[in-house]
């Protein structure tokens, strides 16, 4: 393996509100089909609700509205990215609602930009970057997902427990 190819970082990308936007790999456990969701009283306006992940009870993060984006209307292509965020010592898994995923590209330095300090649909803060893709125009946001979803977010997303008996939200089928 050469220098360079060691250098390089994989990203998962995935479509929000039109935009192609990028996470790194590693923090990616899984992606699952979005099904059912149970919407949580009081949860934060960008916490779409929970869902059941073998057992477990995972938040799920509509980014778009935590981004200050529109909602993102349900599809048959939306998806849940499982991820995992750093709070302390600790790992939290959160699902991100997207409205489909992309592909997994890989990265090296010189393919990342600084984030201009204006005229992105989010804020500056929130990237890590701009990739560039192949030798075509196109630029990838790439997003820090520790300061998206800050500690406090954080944990009181995964404090969340959904009432029984809730009432659930699924897809419309129609297909964006």
């Amino acid at each position: 393996m050469s220098e360079e190819t060691s250098a390089a970082t994989q990203y998962l990308s995935f479509i929000l509100a039109g935009e192609e936007y990028a996470l790194g790999i590693l923090r990616v456990k899984e992606i699952i089909e979005y099904d059912t969701v149970t919407r949580v009283p009081g949860a934060p306006v960008w916490v779409r609700g929970v869902f059941n992940l073998r057992g477990s009870v995972v938040p799920v993060v509509d980014l778009t509205v935590k981004l200050g984006l529109p909602p993102i209307q349900l599809t048959r292509r939306s998806c849940i990215v499982v991820v995992e965020v750093k709070q302390g010592n600790e790992d939290i898994v959160l699902g991100l609602l997207a409205d489909a995923i992309g592909q997994v590209i890989e990265l090296g330095p010189e393919d990342v930009a600084p984030p201009p300090a204006f005229g992105t649909p989010v804020h500056v803060d929130y990237l890590l970057g701009m990739g560039r893709v192949g030798t075509a125009r196109k630029f990838i946001l790439l997003l820090d997902i520790d300061k998206v979803l800050s500690g406090q977010e954080v944990l009181s997303a995964t404090a969340l427990r959904a009432p029984p008996g809730e009432e659930t939200e699924r897809p419309t089928g129609k297909v964006a």
